[in-house]
């Protein structure tokens, strides 16, 4: 049957390109579950692979083959992990340079131009809870500033922690190691212990404390010249193999176990593009990680940087005054969903390309509680928020038409 296209979308060309994440043959969710989300792309990488290894040929194209059987293209790679001795320079790190440099080169041989990544010391991501309740009865993930500080001073017994805090959060952090369960203690361990998404493995408490050791020389500074020496090295590859490079904000966008940030706002962005102008120099642009931080303005960042946003992450937020956010419904929370996707949509028609997103952090609602997925990777929740972005962009795209 011919497909019937209202006239008020006639004239649409560029629609964000729909995606899930997927972290290999091991993912509970499946790529069937993803086609059948309604989604034509997929977020992967090679979890499987050392960091700081080459991702070979027959690798890459192993994973490629996987997904394209189940007649989905493999969009974004999320991500090439950077070795820790590239972000704190120290023995070794040219080494690892040449195998990203490698790695960008292969990708790009297997037809995939499309590279997240993050700069982040240590962590990944951090959250204190990854298995928090609502009122509603579904799951989220959630970070609250006096666990995190009770972990670092009471568990972790950094030194000299209590200075990183203000009086109120020491406060809070004490009372809350006085009333904590050795269970609930455990579980605090645990999830701030957690690896990287789409890794089984975690750190020990003696392995976490040596890697953190790492930057004890290391401030905000350096790390950030450590970036643009890497982006330096990195994006003249990218630029030759027509790879855009797409660096993930940090998350949270703060310091944090006195580990520096240097991806938190649009200043850090612009110091990344000033240092190394090129387009393929890119974004990835997550709501959420931006979002949790009240001075960022998410509506004039999609703006200034519309023509460098190779891959958006969208997800909401809802912080409170202490420093606490959780990982709220993708319509609701502290970012202006509407008013983003708006300018993204704006952005895709004026560069005449469309750009590709993945519901971020679902929550774990329905049979999904019953299954084990990676922490804010459910099936469902992911799905949920796949169709109300879905609408919301259907129904800004009409009022465009109408308009003009």
């Amino acid at each position: 049957m011919e497909q019937i296209i209202h006239p008020s979308y006639a004239n649409v060309h560029y629609r964000m390109e729909q995606t899930m994440r997927w972290f290999g043959p091991n993912d509970s969710v499946t790529l069937s579950d993803i086609k059948q989300a309604g989604c034509t792309g997929v977020v992967s990488a090679l979890h499987h692979l050392p960091v700081g290894e080459v991702w070979s040929v027959k690798e890459i194209t192993i994973r490629k083959g996987l997904i394209e059987a189940a007649e989905m293209k493999w969009i974004v790679v999320e991500s090439v992990p950077v070795h820790e001795a590239i972000k704190t320079q120290s023995e070794g790190f040219e080494h690892y340079i040449l195998n990203y440099q490698q790695t960008i080169r292969n990708l790009s041989e297997c037809g995939i131009k499309n590279v997240t990544y993050n700069f982040m010391p240590v962590l990944d991501w951090t959250r204190t809870d990854l298995n928090h309740q609502l009122a509603d009865g579904s799951k989220t993930i959630r970070f609250e500033m006096a666990a995190l500080a009770a972990f670092d001073i009471f568990l972790l017994k950094r030194k000299n922690a209590s200075h990183d805090y203000d009086a109120p959060t020491n406060k809070r952090a004490e009372e809350l190691m006085s009333s904590m369960t050795e269970a609930e203690v455990n579980f605090l361990v645990q999830n701030m212990l957690k690896g990287l998404p789409g890794s089984d493995e975690g750190f020990t408490m003696e392995q976490f404390k040596k890697a953190l050791a790492t930057y004890d020389t290391i401030d905000r500074d350096q790390l950030q010249k450590n970036l643009i020496h890497f982006l330096k090295n990195i994006i003249p590859v990218a630029e030759d193999c027509g790879v855009v490079m797409s660096i993930h904000p940090d998350d949270p966008p703060f310091a944090v176990l006195g580990l520096p940030r240097v991806v938190t706002c649009a200043k850090d962005i612009e110091a990344l593009v000033s240092a190394v102008p090129s387009i393929h120099n890119g974004l990835c642009f997550c709501t959420g990680s931006f979002g949790v931080i009240a001075s960022n303005n998410l509506l004039t960042m999609a703006r200034t940087f519309a023509d460098r946003i190779h891959f958006i992450h969208l997800r909401s937020t809802r912080r409170n005054e202490y420093g606490d956010f959780f990982e709220d419904n993708h319509l609701q929370g502290n970012v202006d969903m509407y008013a983003v996707m708006s300018e993204l949509v704006l952005a895709m028609q004026n560069r005449k390309c469309s750009i590709p997103v993945r519901p971020d952090h679902g929550h774990q609602i329905l049979d999904d509680q019953t299954k084990a997925t990676y922490p804010g990777y459910p099936a469902i929740g992911r799905l949920r928020g796949l169709a109300e972005i879905r609408g919301l962009e259907l129904g800004i795209l009409r009022s465009l038409q109408e308009k003009n």
